[in-house]
């Protein structure tokens, strides 16, 4: 996963209205419910029906460290599938995404001014069209490189032109060497 499919995946988390299940047992007992079978939760783990089984009765308290960590991501990845779809399409068609991040901004831009990359600390909302984008490249697998794009593209239109109010000579805004990037919807 890359850096901003990371931070889509955290925004999402901070939607959940319940917190998803913690013990083993309640993980398993969910994801039950969701596959159908012992087989298929199974084959989408690693494990084999049986091990499945044993977690699902309480037989086995802890399942190994990469286990874990696979049933809990698959448990947070299918945790209220309704409340992050209301959320993202509230994003898309009304309320725009907040990017917040720490990362080295490049552009091209026209000769006489500075085009000299450096680290900057931003927050900015992008209007509702940019989260449209940033979901549906998302959900068509695009790369993390991809969706920087979408993202750096904001950037230059929102922050660096303040909508068309000035640096109206600036071609191409990157995003490289990202610290930490944060986004809320």
């Amino acid at each position: 996963m890359g850096e901003i499919e990371d931070a889509i995946e955290r925004a999402d988390r901070e939607a959940f209205t319940r917190e998803p299940p913690k013990t083993l047992k309640a993980q398993i007992g969910f994801l039950l419910k969701q596959f159908g079978s012992a087989k298929a939760v199974a084959a989408q783990l690693g494990v084999t029906a049986d091990s499945v089984n044993r977690y699902r009765r309480g037989a086995r308290k802890h399942a190994r460290p990469d286990i874990a960590a696979k049933i809990d991501d698959t448990v947070k990845a299918r945790w209220q599938p309704r409340v992050r779809k209301r959320r993202r399409q509230q994003a898309a068609a009304s309320g725009g995404i907040t990017v917040e991040t720490r990362a080295r901004f490049g552009y091209t831009a026209p000769v006489g001014t500075t085009d000299d990359g450096r680290f900057r600390r931003l927050t900015v909302h992008l209007p509702p069209q940019y989260a449209q984008r940033l979901f549906d490249a998302r959900d068509t697998g695009a790369s993390d490189q991809q969706m920087r794009g979408i993202i750096a593209e904001g950037f230059k239109e929102i922050y660096f032109q303040d909508g068309g109010g000035r640096a109206m000579g600036l071609s191409d805004v990157e995003i490289n060497d990202i610290d930490y990037l944060d986004l809320d919807y």
